[in-house]
């Protein structure tokens, strides 16, 4: 479910419950954000046991950040795009039954190796 890819960059570079700040001018979607990487368990559980993380696992969005300014909106990487893909933010109330409304994620970052 979480890529080796994903695996190996947060290992390597020791970001597992390290906190990031982005810009509001870094942040593709002008908002600025605040984040802390999860660890694995905490990736799967958000992708197997909570909204929106069921729905978006479903279009290859992967669960990777928690938000820390208190929006319940988590941060994802998607699986499909490979190594140095985007980071998205899918907001908490972008569910549609069992679907994400695509007005509902953002693209916070080309690559979520600009964290480092």
């Amino acid at each position: 479910m979480i890529p080796e890819y994903w695996k190996n960059f947060i290992a390597e570079n020791e970001m597992i419950g390290r906190d990031f700040e982005i810009s509001v001018g870094e942040d593709l979607s002008e908002l600025g954000a605040d984040l802390r990487i999860m660890n694995i368990e905490q990736c799967i559980s958000e992708a197997t046991e909570c909204y929106p993380g069921i729905a978006a696992a479903k279009e290859s969005y992967v669960p990777v950040a928690m938000c820390l300014s208190g929006s319940g909106d988590y941060y994802y990487i998607r699986s499909t795009e490979g190594e140095s893909g985007s980071l998205y933010r899918i907001y908490h109330d972008a569910v549609n039954g069992e679907c994400i409304e695509h007005d509902g994620i953002e693209k916070v970052l080309n690559s979520y190796a600009s964290l480092l």
